[in-house]
């Protein structure tokens, strides 16, 4: 149903909003928006305070197990056309520079960034949005074909910030500023600091920062020397044996393991990569709290799905033992290990 003008505010028709989304009416959720577009309510408003709380709530529902991969997938579709809905009811023409906005390489969480892309056309950006996994090559071949006066980088997963640090020294090498954004940066957007470039927490702050070359381009160095003692580039390079050594110390510890399907066997090994994963990130900016966040995250997925937290605590435990001599890396997986269960001894 169509909102009328004393439906015209986002916060009265948000639950019918998430109803079309559960209910995969694309139809029904692009009136939704449109009946507030033309209820007198700015467009940017409809995708800040709609779809964005909406996508959210998606994710979480995914997080919770309530929804299925598929049933995020079609919401996520949804809100796209959605997005495409309200941009073509805008319709806005730029009276300003070029931006680029992409997402990391690697990176598929685009809804995000197109949100910052249509929210800065709508402030007479001219935006050229390349979608989700943007290799670094590519995207600098882009920036010499084209002039740019900056570029917006999105990054949802911290794990994918060893690339984000090579696309925005990439983009520097051209000379054109970036600004960064996304949850992959914390919530306070600590490690684009530990980068060294300028964060905005959502998509008005990115078209703030866009519009002030100069903040874009006084951000403070890089704080990286602790790369220097390689424990980074080593473990990255140690990813298959551990994870293989860890599968196998399950099966040893877990008798129900060997029992498991084809698809509970790939989700055991993309749960046992995305600890190191998340640990050479965490190596990456030397904050292991990115790390702990991840484990506290990953242990809440998996009881949802009926997991317990001692499955996680045996592969700490087991990467631990095997990377005894990275004194960082060791240290952050002890101080996981406790944040899981701090009377329960290491497992041997």
């Amino acid at each position: 149903m169509t909102a009328t003008t004393t439906e015209a505010d986002p916060t009265a028709v948000y639950p019918l909003y998430l109803d079309a989304l559960a209910d995969a009416d694309e139809y029904g959720a692009v009136e939704v928006a449109v009946g507030l577009l033309e209820g007198g309510v700015p467009a940017e408003r409809v995708l800040l305070d709609l779809v964005a709380p909406a996508q959210a709530e998606v994710g979480e529902r995914w997080a919770r197990n309530e929804w299925s991969v598929a049933q995020e997938h079609a919401a996520t579709h949804i809100s796209e056309r959605v997005v495409a809905a309200v941009a073509g009811y805008a319709n806005p023409r730029p009276t300003r520079g070029r931006i680029v906005v992409a997402c990391m390489d690697g990176e598929w969480h685009a809804l995000p960034a197109r949100l910052v892309a249509e929210v800065l056309r709508l402030r007479g950006w001219q935006v050229v949005f390349l979608g989700a996994s943007v290799p670094a090559a590519h995207l600098v071949s882009y920036l010499h074909r084209y002039d740019a006066d900056a570029v917006a980088l999105a990054c949802a997963l911290p794990v994918r910030l060893p690339h984000a640090h090579r696309m925005i020294e990439a983009c520097r090498r051209s000379d054109v500023p970036v600004v960064v954004g996304g949850r992959g940066f914390g919530p306070d957007g600590r490690w684009a600091r530990a980068l060294g470039v300028p964060w905005a927490p959502d998509a008005p702050a990115a078209a703030d920062l866009v519009a002030d070359e100069r903040a874009l381009r006084a951000g403070p160095p890089a704080r990286l020397d602790h790369l220097a003692d390689d424990e980074y580039a080593s473990l990255v390079k140690r990813r298959g044996e551990l994870i293989d050594s860890a599968l196998a110390d399950l099966r040893a510890r877990v008798p129900a393991v060997s029992g498991y399907t084809p698809a509970q066997l790939d989700s055991t090994i993309s749960d046992l990569g995305y600890i190191v994963d998340f640990l050479a990130a965490a190596l990456y900016v030397d904050d292991g709290t990115l790390f702990t966040e991840f484990t506290d995250w990953l242990v809440a997925i998996l009881a949802s799905r009926g997991v317990p937290p001692a499955a996680v605590a045996l592969t700490l435990d087991h990467y631990g033992q095997r990377l005894h001599d990275f004194p960082r890396a060791a240290g952050f997986l002890a101080t996981a290990r406790g944040a899981l269960d701090p009377a329960a001894p290491p497992q041997r």
